[in-house]
This record gives C-alpha cells, sequence and structure tokens, in this order.
C-alpha cells in the first residue's frame, strides 16, 4: 500500500550556487560580453547535445522514444510579454539532474577557469566568454529570470528550475501541463533593452549565422498562436560536399561545436574509403582554451556513428593533439556496443592513426603555404604538441620537423632545425640547447658567452617539456642534442668570430692552484671544479655532469618532489677573467680569505643559476668579510 508520505509532492527547495558559479553569473548579469548574440547559439548547442543522447539511449531503450521519434528544436517568441522560449524534445533532466547540471560548473579545471576569469575580468569580456564555453549561464545575459522546465526520457515526473542569477535558484516538482512531454524547455524573461530577441527576423538571422548546421531541426514560432516555420533543417554539416561548405559556414560549425569564440586557424575534412569508411571533421583553434595544460583534460573530439552521437569522450587523436576540436562520424562501428567496447575496438583504433597522420600533415602543409597562421597555431599549441616527441616514437621525426623555436639569433622569430643546421658552424657537431625559464631569461646565462663568441645558434628552451624531449630525441639530420648546460663545452675546434684562432693560452700557475684549492675548499659540495672554455665575460658558471640530467630537468624533478640525478653540479670557472687572476695573486698569504672568495663565487654561480645560496647568513658573512678586507 503507498503511503500519504511517498505520494506527496516534493517540497520546492531554495538553494544558493556554488561560489564560482555566483561569480560567473555576477559577471554575466553585468554584461560585460560585447555580443550577446551567443546566448542562442549556447541554448541550441545544449538542446542539440540532448537529443543526440537520446538517440544514442534509444537503441538500447527505443520506448524512450514513443509516439514521438524525431529530434527537434523549437523556439518560440512573445514580444509583448519579454519571452523567449527555446525547448527541445531530448532526454531531459530528473530533478536532481537539474540540480547538478545548473546548479554547478560541471566541468573539469574549474579553479583554472575562476584563475583566468579573475585575470581576464578587467580586460576582454567578450574574448573571455567565449573563449569558457559557458553554456546554459550565457542566458543571464539577455534575462532578468531563467525557467527551466524538464521531464526524463522514459518517466512520469518532471520538474522545474528557477532563478534571477543573483546568486540562488529554486527546483520544484512542475505541473505535467506546463512541462514538456519529453525533453526540455527553457523560458527567458528577456531584460528591457534586451527584448529584440524576442523578434523574428532578429531570431532567424542569429540561428542561420550560429547555429544553422546543428544536426537537428530547428523551427521558430514568431508568436503565440502562430505555427511553426522551419529555418534550420538539421542536415549535419559534414555529411555535405566540401564544394558546398564555405569558410563562413565552418567557422560558425566550430563555434557551435566547440562553444568556443574565436575562428579555426586550419579545418581538415575528408571521407575515407576502403577498409574503413568515416567521415572527420577536425579544427585547429587560433587561441588557447583555458584548461589546456589541466592534468585530467582529455580530447573534445566527438564520435558519431552513422550520424548517431555516441560520446565526445572518445579516444580518437593522441593527448599532444588534445586542443584539436571535432568529430568523426563512423559507418563501421556497430550502435549496440558500449562506449567502453568501442574505446577497444581495432576500428577505432584504425580510425585514430588516420586521424592523427591526417591532422599532422595537414599542418605540415600549413607551415608550409602559411607560415603567418601556422605560427599562430605553434604559438598557441606548441608547448602541447612537442609532448609528441616525448610520446610518440613513431612520428618524433615529423614532428621535429614541425617543430619551431626560438634561438640566440632568431630576436622575435621562430626557426626550424632544418634552418638551424643549415647554419652550423665549422667544426660544430651538435645541435646546442639551453632549456629554463622564458627565452628573455635564458638569453642572459653566462652558459651562452662563448657560443656567442663563435657565433654558435642555440636553441632556447622555456617550455617544460622541453627538458623531457630532449634526453629522448638521439638527433636531428645525425646531429646529437646538447645541453650548454652539461658537461664539457667542447669549443674549442670552434674558431671565434673575431678572427682569433689561436689556442687558449695555458692557465697561469697561481690560478691553477686557485681553482685546486677551490676542488679542497668545496669537497662534496661539488663534483669537480675546474677551468672553463664556455665562459667570456662572466667569472663561473655551473654545469651538470656528462651523464644524467642536465641543469634545468634537475630542477623540474627537484620541485615535483622526484629525485633527479644524485650527481654533484660542476664548477667551472674562467681562468682570465680579471676577479679570478686578482684573488689567485693576492689571496695566497690569507687561507680564511681565500676560504671565503672561494665560497662567494661558488654562491655567485648559483645565484647565477637561478638558485639561492645553501647558507643565506654564511653568505652575508663571507661578503661583509672580502669588502672589509678591500676597504682596508
Amino acid at each position: 500500500m503507498t503511503t500519504e508520505t511517498e505520494t506527496a509532492p516534493k517540497p520546492q527547495e531554495n538553494r544558493v550556487f556554488e561560489a564560482d558559479v555566483a561569480k560567473l553569473l555576477h559577471l554575466m548579469v553585468h554584461s560585460v560580453y560585447s555580443d550577446k548574440d551567443v546566448f542562442l547559439r549556447e541554448l541550441i548547442s545544449n538542446a542539440a547535445d540532448a537529443c543526440e543522447k537520446l538517440r544514442f539511449e534509444a537503441i538500447s531503450t527505443p520506448a524512450l522514444l514513443g509516439d514521438d521519434p524525431k529530434p527537434r528544436i523549437l523556439i518560440s517568441a512573445d514580444e509583448d510579454a519579454r519571452l523567449l522560449t527555446i525547448e527541445d524534445n531530448g532526454v531531459g533532466m530528473s530533478r536532481d539532474e537539474m540540480i547538478e547540471a545548473l546548479g554547478t560548473i560541471a566541468r573539469s579545471g574549474t579553479k583554472a577557469f575562476m584563475e583566468r576569469l579573475d585575470a581576464a575580468q578587467a580586460k576582454d569580456g567578450a574574448q573571455l566568454i567565449g573563449q569558457f564555453g559557458v553554456g546554459f549561464y550565457s542566458a543571464f545575459m539577455v534575462a532578468d529570470r531563467v525557467d527551466v522546465f524538464s521531464r526524463r526520457a522514459g518517466s512520469d515526473e518532471a520538474a522545474v528550475w528557477s532563478s534571477d542569477g543573483q546568486g540562488a535558484y529554486t527546483v520544484a516538482e512542475a505541473d505535467l501541463a506546463e512541462a514538456p512531454a519529453r525533453g526540455t524547455r527553457v523560458v527567458l524573461h528577456l531584460m528591457e533593452d534586451a527584448k529584440s530577441y524576442a523578434e523574428r527576423w532578429t531570431l532567424e538571422r542569429i540561428v542561420k549565422a550560429q547555429s544553422g548546421h546543428v544536426p537537428v531541426p530547428i523551427s521558430l514560432v514568431e508568436k503565440p498562436g502562430a505555427e511553426p516555420t522551419q529555418i534550420a533543417d538539421g542536415a549535419a554539416l559534414w555529411t555535405k560536399p566540401k564544394s558546398e561548405i564555405s569558410k563562413e559556414d565552418y567557422a560558425e560549425f566550430y563555434k557551435s561545436l566547440a562553444g568556443a569564440y574565436d575562428d579555426p586557424a586550419m579545418t581538415v575534412h575528408y571521407r575515407a574509403e576502403g577498409r574503413h569508411e568515416y567521415t572527420a571533421l577536425a579544427f585547429v583553434p587560433s587561441a588557447q582554451p583555458f584548461d589546456l595544460f589541466d592534468p585530467d583534460r582529455k580530447g573534445r573530439m566527438k564520435l558519431y556513428v552513422r550520424r548517431v552521437f555516441i560520446t565526445d569522450e572518445a579516444d580518437l587523436l593522441p593527448r599532444w593533439l588534445r586542443f584539436v576540436r571535432g568529430l568523426v562520424d563512423s559507418n563501421d562501428l556497430p550502435l549496440n556496443v558500449s562506449r567502453e567496447m568501442i574505446q577497444e575496438s581495432p576500428v577505432l583504433a584504425a580510425i585514430r592513426k588516420g586521424l592523427t597522420n591526417r591532422v599532422l600533415g595537414d599542418l605540415e602543409k600549413l607551415a608550409e603555404n602559411d607560415k603567418a597562421t601556422f605560427e599562430t597555431v605553434w604559438d598557441a599549441f606548441g608547448p602541447v604538441i612537442k609532448e609528441g616527441l616525448y610520446e610518440d616514437f613513431e612520428r618524433r621525426e615529423q614532428l621535429l620537423k614541425l617543430a619551431r623555436f626560438k634561438t640566440t639569433t632568431s630576436g622575435e622569430n621562430w626557426r626550424t632545425l632544418k634552418d638551424y643546421v643549415a647554419g652550423l658552424r665549422e667544426n660544430q657537431t651538435a645541435i646546442y640547447y639551453l632549456a629554463g625559464g622564458k627565452p628573455e631569461q635564458l638569453l642572459s646565462s653566462p652558459h651562452l658567452e662563448g657560443f656567442r663568441a663563435r657565433g654558435v645558434e642555440v636553441l632556447l628552451l622555456s617550455d617544460p617539456v622541453d627538458s623531457f624531449w630532449v634526453t629522448s630525441a638521439a638527433d636531428f639530420e645525425g646531429k646529437p642534442f646538447k645541453s650548454i648546460t652539461q658537461g664539457a663545452a667542447e669549443l674549442a675546434l670552434i674558431p671565434k668570430l673575431d678572427g682569433d684562432s689561436e689556442p687558449a693560452p695555458e692557465t697561469a700557475a697561481s690560478v691553477a692552484d686557485f681553482i685546486a684549492f677551490a676542488k679542497t675548499t668545496l669537497g662534496d659540495a661539488v663534483a669537480d671544479v675546474r677551468t672553463s672554455d664556455r665562459l667570456t665575460e662572466s667569472a663561473v658558471c655551473l654545469v651538470a655532469p656528462d651523464f644524467g640530467p642536465d641543469r634545468q630537468l634537475e630542477k623540474i624533478l627537484a620541485s615535483s618532489g622526484r629525485a633527479g640525478s644524485s650527481a654533484k653540479p660542476i664548477l667551472e670557472i674562467n681562468p682570465t677573467h680579471g676577479l679570478v687572476v686578482a684573488l689567485a695573486a693576492k689571496g695566497a698569504d690569507d687561507q680564511a680569505f681565500r676560504e671565503d672568495a672561494v665560497s662567494l663565487l661558488f654562491d655567485e654561480a648559483k645565484i647565477l643559476d637561478g638558485e639561492r645560496p645553501a647558507d643565506p647568513q654564511a653568505f652575508s658573512g663571507r661578503l661583509a668579510r672580502v669588502l672589509e678586507r678591500a676597504l682596508r
């Protein structure tokens, strides 16, 4: 027997948005977004996704479609009442799903999103909102209240969600007469200055410009009581011949698909035939998504099977191409298998290989035919593409040819490895690199002095991934990669630019004695103390031993809490530097002074290498004693 408690409707709940959502809504309500039209694209995109999800669920449960099998989106306007309604007959939402979907930002990288929001809020709101694709919440740019009625497919219950965008919302059981038979109805109570969004011509213009290629038909009711008019036929863009699709069509489809605001830098659209048949439509953005470096971020490629949406988490591209947006529509995969089984399918593996090769091949063509556009892509996604140098051995040679670098001679321009090898100096046998912080910081490194004196170009590797791929990429066109902060510089055979071809003079006996003393004084703090052929202006520098990580990789491993090489650094001393010569000559009769001088040189080398002295108090004391002696 059913009790009264069980049949009683659930009471209305008053809830407060999560802090991140409240902050986002504040931004929306204050209308920092100049192109408010995008709210309609976002709501239509959500409605289309709901229809696609229902199509997938209906494969295993056909009864969900009932007597209404054709997906549709209906836009209804009431200009006099300032109402705009977007309704779909998709999968719908239960009460709990509405709370989860509309009360939180349920996407990965929320923390990163809010950090970027803080940084960009005072700048270009339009670029910000479009870049992050805020979806449903964009409705509050034009509405002072939003009501959402929804009924889950196959359910007899409906719920209504309502909010004025001021920080709270309500959710309650809906009157079945007000709720759709299946799907979701979003009702926008338009602001006074947004009432034009209830006009037919405005709605038709926006839909045709921004959402004309969503794979669900869209109809418009221009005023209460009028008959609906179809304004978009739901023909999937990717099924059309390329000759019938304009650049603008591709751009608008990309924005709708990706929730993006930028135009795509590159479009890849092809149909594969033969052993496996599928259509691929992929876009390379021109701007970074906010969560590009989120460790949990997955690719954003959608998988369809014969135009039925399957999943947006298919493993269709390697992680180093995770910035690519788009879809694949396969004719070969079965519809009635789980998403997990699809991931393990050999058909999907073949598609993945083919799509990866095609995207990489088109990037190569872009680099050759449109240098400026490719460099825009590399500026945004070069650090991610270089992950492939470390992870994808099969394509490493291809990626090395594609890679671009800043160097000691390139200024603001990018250089290829082919350019670098073509400019090798006489007797140069390696591709030299310096890994670390920003290029402008790297340019001040003392390690560059001997290379600069000989006109040897050095790659400036400023991305964290650089320290890893160079250890696994053996060479390029037979020339090995060599860090200038590791091992001997081996510069003696490369002539200097000033024409001085004389071998370096032998180290003065007093300097040699000072270097030997320094080695004894520093003891276990260093692996060795030796003269340097890489220094021409500075007195000292630290280098790593020949084997193991170079200086930058050591720092990365240490900062991540992982033990790097246990090898201690090598202190190199410039035997011709005025300070070294003076210290060697004047300090022989004062043991304490010599020890202070050696320790200060070691600390100086650490500071030049971006580190702090191991003991700041001891450093300060030595510095005071040396200065006092100098002033006597």
